[in-house]
């Protein structure tokens, strides 16, 4: 398992001057950690030492998940975001394989609903939080709109917003309401986390070609997604100042190098085991009077006939 101090590495502290830049798109871990070794660079022995520790966590988030279920205070937000082929997809499947589908549920928002654009920006999200004792995926988020809207603010355009003055206060605004947003669900109980998986442009053009070429994979390609990489630079500043204005002490952002698949995912299992597990969350006590219950239903089942 990654201790604290590595997985701090991965954190944007609220009030900490991000800058994507300074982020690598790729990591091999520290052997000073224990977490991998990173003598094998990004070969496949590092690939399987990374499989080997997603899948102790996928294990220690599954008897967490158990936890939360059964003790019914907390509810567990995760957003997900990225640029296109980052592989937001692949690690929700192979880190939450191990949950129970009982307990959790995954919403992908795409374009909004006539009904949708009637309400403010967050309502579609709002009604997709989870209840306690549940843990809720966004694969993408309420972020698009400080994200491929400021890229392409002719988007709101199509909105039945009050101003048509898109500023710098008008997004300081949406920063504002997101944080609140958030810091309302801390409040109450759910455990915001919130992942940007950060591709690199090489990575993503080799992982565009490759689905070119993989007539399988033709399913995920759409020649929109080379339109959109030519306003990469666009959308690394719009990442950065999103990050920079909502990381929170209650919903702090964390920045996961996804250049290799398997040890972003590690690196996510890893993060949302340990959070949940900080919880400390304990199974319900049975009290006195139900333990009579109990014992009367055992001796009602052991006296049955056959």
């Amino acid at each position: 398992m990654l201790n604290q101090k590595t997985i701090d590495q991965f954190v944007i502290q609220a009030g900490e001057k991000f800058r994507i830049k300074e982020h690598a798109t790729l990591w091999t871990g520290d052997k000073r950690t224990g977490a991998l070794d990173s003598s094998d660079d990004n070969t496949g022995a590092l690939k399987d030492q990374a499989k080997q520790h997603l899948q102790e966590s996928i294990k220690i988030l599954s008897e967490a998940q158990e936890l939360l279920y059964a003790s019914d205070r907390w509810s567990v937000l995760c957003v997900f975001q990225a640029m296109d082929a980052a592989g937001k997809d692949g690690t929700i499947a192979h880190v939450f394989r191990g949950v129970n589908p009982a307990g959790c549920d995954v919403h992908s928002f795409k374009q909004p609903t006539t009904e949708e654009l009637d309400h403010t920006f967050l309502w579609r999200h709002q009604r997709r939080v989870p209840e306690r004792g549940r843990i809720g995926i966004f694969n993408r988020s309420y972020y698009e709109d400080v994200l491929i809207v400021k890229v392409h603010p002719q988007i709101l355009n199509g909105t039945r917003l009050t101003t048509k003055t898109y500023d710098k206060q008008f997004w300081k605004d949406r920063y504002q309401d997101i944080n609140q947003f958030e810091q309302h669900l801390a409040r109450n109980g759910t455990l915001v986390l919130k992942f940007f998986l950060n591709v690199g442009k090489d990575e993503q053009k080799k992982r565009f070609l490759k689905r070119l070429d993989t007539p399988e994979k033709h399913w995920k390609f759409s020649p929109a997604d080379v339109k959109e990489r030519q306003y990469w630079d666009d959308y690394m500043a719009a990442y950065e100042e999103a990050i920079n204005a909502t990381s929170t002490d209650w919903a702090p952002w964390h920045v996961i190098p996804a250049d290799n698949k398997w040890i972003m995912r590690m690196i996510v299992a890893e993060i949302i085991a340990a959070k949940i597990k900080g919880l400390k969350l304990k199974a319900p006590v049975v009290t006195p009077e139900v333990m009579k219950e109990f014992e009367a239903a055992r001796q009602q089942l052991l006296g049955e006939k056959k």
